[in-house]
């Protein structure tokens, strides 16, 4: 029996598998498998633990320039504000690397999320930054990032790095996020999701939800033109299907927001091309 049971529950890990309760609420039962497999306060010490392997094996580095960090965080913030809703004992740790040549971003567990320096090139405007920051939180909210690595590696070793009794295990996700390696592998439900919550997420904060889409049109264009540009696309395929979707979500749900945010973004653009 407990067999079956791990069994069910890591298919519904996988699948992102969401269904209905007697009251006709639907439930998302790869979210609340991974709230049963790992606390939030070992989604914390998880995320903590990532950072701590990626500074010091893989060091990165992280931008200096307090008008730029100060840039991102002011976008973010009322994105995050936004996301908090959904998921309020998230406490957010935001980080630029600097990384002219990477297009990239990533969220890992507890919070963290990292943007490099080459997105924020790459974007034509803030509702497209806004957009990813979105996207990315939504990863977080969702569980995603937590349910991604425990069928990656298994529950056991993930709650050992979280315990911090599992360097090697942190090692690894810290070198496949930083380096050529896939990074986080989110089933398609995820991907979905994502995109969804991260276009609410992003209107709520008064952007154009419509920022996502444009980026994914841009990255797509732009494939095996710059290798850069590969790094994020690479674990968010723009499928045609995924942007008629996103945008027919956006219009289902009269999503809202029309801020772009070209001055400020241009301003920053010009400070890391220095």
């Amino acid at each position: 029996m407990k067999r079956i049971l791990s069994v069910v529950m890591a298919l519904s890990l996988a699948m992102g598998f969401t269904t209905g309760c007697a009251a006709g609420k639907k439930i998302n039962v790869g979210r609340t498998a991974a709230s049963l497999f790992i606390s939030d306060e070992q989604e914390a010490e998880l995320g903590k633990q990532v950072k701590k392997e990626l500074e010091e094996k893989e060091k990165i580095k992280y931008v200096e320039d307090p008008a730029v960090v100060e840039y991102v965080n002011t976008v973010a913030k009322p994105i995050l504000q936004a996301a908090n809703r959904d998921r309020a004992n998230v406490k957010w740790k935001l980080a630029v690397i600097d990384d002219p040549k990477t297009v990239n971003a990533f969220a890992t567990p507890g919070g963290y999320l990292y943007v490099y320096t080459g997105l924020l090139l790459a974007a034509d405007n803030e509702a497209e930054l806004a957009g990813v920051l979105g996207h990315e939180a939504a990863h977080v909210t969702g569980r995603h990032s937590a349910q991604a690595l425990m069928l990656q590696y298994g529950q056991e070793a993930i709650v050992g790095v979280a315990l911090g009794k599992n360097p090697g295990t942190a090692a690894q996700i810290a070198a496949s996020l930083a380096g050529t390696g896939t990074g986080l592998a989110f089933s398609r439900s995820n991907e979905t999701e994502a995109d969804e919550l991260g276009a609410k997420y992003t209107s709520a904060a008064g952007y154009d939800p419509h920022g996502l889409v444009t980026f994914f049109q841009k990255l797509a264009a732009g494939e095996g033109k710059t290798p850069g540009f590969m790094k994020w696309l690479s674990t968010h395929p723009p499928s045609a299907d995924r942007v008629q979707h996103l945008n027919g979500y956006i219009a289902k749900n009269n999503l809202t927001g029309s801020n772009q945010g070209t001055g400020r973004l241009a301003a920053i653009k010009a400070l890391l091309k220095k």
